[in-house]
C-alpha cells in the first residue's frame, strides 16, 4: 500500500467515530426536514422507504412508515380524549340527571310478591360477561393513561410490572367475556327484536323524565332502552373481540397498516361501550328501585314488574310466575 493511501485510510478511521456521534447527536436546524412531505429519501407513490431483505418476513423491509406518526399521535391524544370525554360526560349527564329525577321508585310501592325475572343461566351469563368487561376496561385505561398518568405518582419501575400485568390480564380475561356475549346472546336473542311497542318507549323516554311516576310505556321483557343496550354490548362486544385477537396474533392476516387500523378501531369501540355500562350501571343500581334485584336474585317485586313491563308481567302471570298468584287463565 502506497503511503499516501496509508495516510488517507488513517484519517478515514480515526474520523467515523466523530462522524457517527455527531449524527447520532444531531440537532435538527431550520432547514431540517419537519413533516413527512419534507423528507426526500420518501417514495413519491406511497411515502416508505423500503429496503431489501432476504428473508421471507417483508415486512421488516419497511425503514419508515409516515402512518404510524399519526397513529401514534392518534393513541397518545385522540384515543385518550375520546376514551376520558365519553366516560366524564356520561358520568356529567346521569349527575344531572339524578338531581333532576332522583331514584325512580315503585310507584305502588313494594308488593312483597315476587316475579322470576331471571334465571341462574341468565345471571351466569350476565355477571360472566359484566365482571370481565369491568376487569378489561381497568386494564385498558391503565395501558392507556398509565404513562401521563401513573408513570408520575408511582415511578417506572413500579409502572412497568404493573402495565405487565395489566396487558396479561386484560388478554386472560377477553375468554370469558366472549363466552358471557354468546350465552347472553344465546338467551335473550328473541327478547330483544325490534317492535313496533318500542317506538312508542323511545319517544316517550320509557317515563324517565315524568315525575309523576307510575307512568311508563308497555313492554315485553326488554325495553327499547335495554334492547339498545343489548345490542350495543353485542355489537361492539364482538368488534372488540375480533381486533383485540387479531392485535394478539400480530400480522397474521394484515400488515402494519391494517394494524393500526384495528387499535383505532378496538379503541373506539372500547370508548364507547365503557360509556354504554356506565349507564347501565346507573339504572341499574341507584337510578331505578327494584332494578338490581332483577340480577342480584333473579326475582323483582310485583309492583315493579307491572309498572316497567306490564306485558312481560301479564305473560308471567299466566304461567304462574309470580309468586302467591294463582296463575291467570
Amino acid at each position: 500500500m502506497r503511503p499516501l493511501h496509508a495516510l488517507l485510510l488513517l484519517i478515514v478511521l480515526l474520523a467515523a467515530p466523530t462522524f457517527a456521534q455527531a449524527q447520532l447527536y444531531q440537532v435538527p436546524g431550520q432547514n431540517s426536514p419537519t413533516t413527512k412531505e419534507q423528507v426526500p429519501l420518501y417514495v413519491p407513490q406511497d411515502d416508505k422507504v423500503i429496503g431489501r431483505v432476504s428473508i421471507p418476513d417483508e415486512k421488516l423491509a419497511v425503514l419508515v412508515q409516515p402512518e404510524g406518526r399519526e397513529w401514534r399521535e392518534w393513541r397518545s391524544h385522540t384515543l385518550r380524549l375520546a376514551i376520558g370525554g365519553l366516560a366524564i360526560g356520561m358520568t356529567a349527564v346521569l349527575a344531572i340527571f339524578f338531581l333532576y329525577r332522583g331514584t325512580i321508585r315503585i310507584h305502588g310501592g313494594r308488593s312483597r310478591r315476587l316475579v322470576l325475572r331471571f334465571n341462574w343461566a341468565d345471571r351466569f351469563a350476565h355477571w360472566t360477561t359484566a365482571v370481565s368487561f369491568l376487569i378489561m376496561a381497568l386494564t385498558g385505561v391503565i395501558l392507556t393513561f398509565g404513562r401521563p398518568l401513573l408513570i408520575p405518582l408511582i415511578g417506572h419501575q413500579a409502572f412497568t410490572p404493573l402495565a405487565e400485568y395489566a396487558k396479561s390480564l386484560h388478554n386472560f380475561v377477553s375468554v370469558p367475556f366472549v363466552v358471557g356475549l354468546l350465552m347472553i346472546l344465546a338467551l335473550w336473542l328473541r327478547d330483544n327484536v325490534p317492535e313496533k311497542a318500542d317506538w312508542i318507549w323511545i319517544r316517550t323516554a320509557g317515563g324517565l323524565f315524568s315525575k309523576a311516576g307510575g307512568h311508563h310505556p308497555e313492554a315485553g321483557r326488554f325495553n327499547a332502552g335495554q334492547k339498545m343496550v343489548f345490542w350495543s354490548i353485542v355489537l361492539g362486544g364482538i368488534g372488540m373481540a375480533a381486533t383485540g385477537y387479531l392485535m394478539m396474533v400480530p400480522f397474521a392476516f394484515t400488515g402494519i397498516g391494517g394494524m393500526q387500523i384495528m387499535h383505532v378501531i378496538h379503541g373506539l369501540l372500547a370508548a364507547g361501550l365503557i360509556a354504554a355500562v356506565i349507564g347501565h350501571i346507573y339504572i341499574g343500581t341507584i337510578g331505578m328501585e327494584g332494578a338490581f334485584d332483577a340480577m342480584g336474585c333473579g326475582v323483582v317485586d310485583e309492583n315493579w314488574a307491572m309498572e316497567h313491563h306490564r306485558r312481560w308481567y301479564e305473560e308471567q302471570l299466566r304461567k304462574g310466575y309470580v309468586e302467591g298468584r294463582q296463575p291467570a287463565e
